[in-house]
């Protein structure tokens, strides 16, 4: 079964691996395998090309293994997934792209102050800090952070998220437009991530485009 074009799925997994600090392993039989070393996802593999086999071997993993599968066609990809015996997740993601150079700009309401940061990984780590007023006037909290790692031109985005005291503020808009302008001053041309149900709203209305639907799952259930 054809999921998307390799290419997309690789930078996105590039990417990915090198914001969360994991473990690249030797593609095999259509996929590419990543050790996270996780209670309950030890290791997880990202279909190129789904097949009966892929799912059976996954199914047949001594350690809690996940297939994570972008693809044109996600009701046949999870068929094919529970027939091998899998738990397939109910709820699906999206693999999606954006040219960075017209990215909106960001707006920061009042009190909240950027903190940008780069890893010798070449990943861009964004932070909003907010004065805590339950504490003394010189700490400050975490409002709302996201990163993105730097690879062959693109920027891969990653875990952007918001307190939750702090929501419907408009910060998840803000650390994406501070990654995408920060990104674009290093190089990168196209961003690309893997959005959950919650964020493919924020991202659509940013303008990116879903690639592709991804259907998730794994040989223990959870």
């Amino acid at each position: 079964m054809a999921a998307v074009p390799d290419d997309l799925t690789r930078r996105w997994e590039r990417g990915w691996s090198a914001c969360r600090g994991w473990t690249r392993q030797p593609e095999e039989r259509g996929a590419l395998r990543v050790l996270l070393g996780l209670p309950g996802r030890h290791r997880e593999l990202i279909a190129l090309r789904l097949s009966p086999e892929l799912a059976a071997e996954v199914a047949a993993a001594d350690e809690p293994t996940w297939l994570t599968v972008p693809t044109d066609h996600p009701t046949e990809a999870a068929r094919t997934l529970a027939e091998a015996g899998l738990h397939v997740r109910p709820t699906r993601e999206h693999l999606m792209t954006r040219p960075l150079a017209d990215h909106p700009a960001p707006l920061l309401p009042p009190g909240y102050h950027p903190l940008v940061t780069v890893t010798d990984a070449a990943v861009l780590r964004v932070e909003l800090r907010h004065p805590d007023t339950a504490a003394t006037a010189a700490t400050t909290t975490a409002a709302a952070s996201g990163q993105a790692a730097l690879v062959d031109g693109d920027a891969v985005f990653d875990r952007v998220e918001t307190a939750p005291r702090h929501r419907r503020k408009g910060l998840g808009s803000a650390v994406m437009a501070l990654l995408s302008a920060e990104a674009v001053t290093r190089g990168a041309t196209r961003g690309v991530l893997m959005a959950t149900p919650d964020g493919h709203a924020l991202y659509t209305a940013l303008g990116w485009s879903t690639a592709a639907e991804v259907v998730i799952a794994a040989n223990e259930p959870g």
